[in-house]
């Protein structure tokens, strides 16, 4: 490999180069198998989203070799993997240009077609361009200053308007870059760091638990109530319904209606409310939409909670071994991976490795991605004042020749290393994102929309972050590559522009610190924010009901480990009389629902009989909803809730003297048996307005 990295002629490079790119072509492979399944995932969405994804990974590789092929002739013993200039260039091209396409253009599309709704690609090509329409509205208002500003410096011309169209691009994604970046730098070391201690790690999993489990319950009732709207709407044979009759049958099938976990014992009163008179093209979409995320959300919340379930097993498994000095996972469940399933450890051996050895691997792992993460941060700060104070650009040069340098193979290596941590980083942060539109990646089960939407961020953030890491290198080094020369001396064109690379990244503080000492559930506490931006460990600990005390996470992992849980007694009842029972009839046993009568011995299905809860109010045990069902709505109990406070209030001593020695007019009702002043306990008082009869209403 020395030899070939060492080699006068290119062919070696070429040969090392093309062996690298086929490899990054199996793991995107990997990656798409991971997340979608491959055989009945359309051509459209996988071969944008498989060079969505290849060629930013073609950035580690080109980034790398660029740098050290611009060594002169009589460096080439000390040079790496290099390739020749011309075909760096067309490469650089290719990549640049197909990845800004993918991002602006064909990903956008894309994402919005498949989440049309409509039947015909006609309709649904229409709606993603108008949808589209606002986005690119906005992205053009925002460039007209830019616009402005390079048409009075350098004049109207097609140089100029590239040159605006590739720098405002790379400054849009480097302010993302930044901010996600800054936060996953911090974010990965410390879950290493922490997660190597079992105890601590149980304790986070079940900190997370009652949050998920209600996330879980509520979108399985969500997907229930899209359910019946679609249940309700297979019933109408005539009137507009029957212009549309193939596509509610297809809507019937998505839903598979008999198949699924049978709703509540009573049906909702308001389930011939909810169509509309006239059934539209355009209700007919919105409820496909609807139907279609219900199911991708429901499908990552069930996901999530037994990958969650099987991380506790494990780890307490890992605890429990500490007395007998064994370790056994027991079965392997289906979903597992092969390497998962092989049994080549006996359990003493197991016992070590995951009791002694992998402890201490995320300890040593953590440190040492947590100083490459000091590295990172201290270049972006002196990058633009003093360059020559970057610790990254000494790890990656390592021939020095006066003020510049070359770079070897080793040093390649390096610089890929970088790259790869500073992609990472960001887009680990992405996977923590919370605000929008509930997009997730599921095993096997991703929605069509979030893997265009996953792919595009990843397009987006790999051209700002690979050309924000050589410019920690010398500039008389990076300044001579050809994706300087590609994109760099557009960025570098005007005052402006060279500020901006050189100052914004300075902001990465902001993230950083944020998440070192959690500003983030500081912050949502401090202003009351109801919605979390990104996961903040320090704001787990927060106790509040349904949201994270890690007793009642534990109590909730036990008993579905266990199958005590409500939810699995009634699929068990469910599948017994499904086999007598066209449409199985959903019954609790009354002796078992009073022995699990907390907080989370809910199931997702003993929630049909309250039809305004929240989410809260979800989480009542099953055994009080079938005994006393809720009907007041939200201003009843708002009005019962008043009264109990008023009726706990005692009348103070000189509100009760201002009435004595006044008698009321007889057209007030008043006498003089009626104003005794007691502890607020007459029928004339302003109580009468919220009820009237005194009685309170638990």
């Amino acid at each position: 490999m020395l030899q070939i990295a060492s080699s006068q002629s290119p062919v070696g490079s070429t040969i090392f180069a093309c062996l690298a790119l086929a490899v990054l072509c199996l793991v995107v492979l990997l990656i798409l198998r991971r997340y979608l399944p491959l055989r009945t995932t359309p051509a459209y969405l996988l071969v944008p989203v498989f060079f969505g994804l290849w060629l930013p990974a073609s950035n580690i590789l080109l980034v790398p070799i660029d740098v050290a092929s611009n060594a002169g002739p009589d460096d080439e013993s000390i040079r790496g993997i290099w390739l020749p200039h011309r075909a760096l260039l067309v490469s650089w091209r290719i990549l640049y240009w197909l990845t800004f396409v993918l991002t602006w253009f064909i990903f956008p599309i894309f994402a919005e077609y498949s989440d049309a709704g409509y039947r015909e690609p006609k309709d649904r090509l229409i709606y993603s361009l108008q949808q589209n329409f606002q986005y690119y509205a906005i992205v053009l208002g925002s460039g007209i200053v830019g616009i402005v500003y390079f048409f009075i410096s350098y004049g109207p011309s097609p140089t100029a308007l590239k040159g605006l169209i590739m720098a405002l691009a790379y400054c849009w994604g480097l302010i993302l870059a930044i901010y996600l970046m800054g936060h996953g730098l911090v974010a990965i070391p410390r879950n290493l760091i922490k997660n190597a201690s079992a105890s601590a790690r149980l304790r986070r999993l079940q900190s997370r638990a009652p949050k998920l489990y209600e996330n879980m319950e509520d979108a399985i009732l969500n997907l229930e109530d899209l359910e019946v709207q679609v249940s309700e709407l297979s019933k109408r044979k005539t009137g507009s319904a029957r212009d549309f009759q193939g596509w509610i049958e297809e809507l019937s099938d998505i839903c598979n209606i008999p198949a699924t976990r049978p709703r509540s014992a009573i049906p909702r009163d308001n389930d011939s409310r909810i169509i509309p008179t006239v059934i539209t093209e355009k209700y007919l979409a919105d409820l496909t939409r609807q139907l279609v995320r219900a199911k991708h959300a429901k499908s990552r919340y069930v996901e999530e909670w037994g990958r969650l379930l099987q991380d506790a097993a494990r780890t307490q498994a890992i605890l429990d071994s500490s007395a007998s000095k064994k370790l056994d996972f027991g079965a392997a469940s289906p979903s597992s991976s092969l390497i998962e399933r092989l049994t080549i450890l006996t359990p003493y051996t197991r016992y070590l490795l995951y009791r002694q050895v992998v402890p201490w691997l995320r300890v040593l792992a953590g440190g040492f991605l947590g100083l490459a993460s000091l590295c990172i941060t201290w270049s972006e700060l002196v990058k633009g004042a003093f360059p020559s104070l970057s610790v990254i650009r000494f790890t990656v040069v390592h021939h020095w020749t006066g003020d510049s340098g070359r770079v070897g193979f080793a040093g390649q290596l390096i610089a890929a290393f970088w790259i790869l941590y500073m992609c990472t980083a960001a887009l680990h942060t992405v996977t923590e994102i919370k605000v929008w539109r509930g997009r997730a990646l599921v095993k096997r089960n991703t929605a069509h929309e979030s893997a265009f939407w996953y792919a595009g961020q990843v397009a987006r953030l790999s051209v700002p972050l690979s050309y924000n890491f050589i410019t920690f290198l010398s500039p008389k080094i990076y300044k001579k590559t050809v994706f300087y020369n590609l994109l760099g001396r557009y960025i570098d064109l005007t005052p402006l522009g060279d500020w901006f690379d050189n100052l914004f990244p300075v902001l990465i503080l902001l993230p950083v610190l944020a998440t070192l000492f959690g500003l983030y559930g500081k912050v949502k506490r401090f202003f009351g924010f109801g919605m979390d931006i990104v996961d903040d460990e320090e704001d787990q600990s927060s106790a509040g009901y349904g949201t994270g005390s890690w007793r009642e996470g534990r109590q909730l992992i036990e008993r579905e480990l266990n199958g005590t849980s409500i939810s699995r007694r009634l699929e068990e009842a469910a599948s017994r009389t499904s086999s007598s029972r066209t449409q199985p009839i959903l019954t609790v046993p009354s002796g078992r629902a009073e022995g699990t009568r907390t907080p989370f011995a809910t199931s997702p299905s003993d929630h049909g009989l309250a039809t305004q809860s929240t989410s809260r109010g979800r989480q009542r045990g099953a055994a009080a909803d079938l005994e006393e069902p809720e009907d007041d709505n939200f201003f009843a109990n708002l009005g019962h809730r008043f009264r109990n406070t008023m009726d706990t209030i005692d009348t103070p001593k000189w509100l009760q003297e201002i009435g004595d020695g006044l008698k009321k007019p007889k057209w007030m009702g008043g006498d003089d048996q009626g104003t005794s002043g007691g502890s607020g306990t007459n029928d004339n008082d302003i109580r009468r307005w919220f009820g009237g009869d005194r009685r309170i209403h638990l």
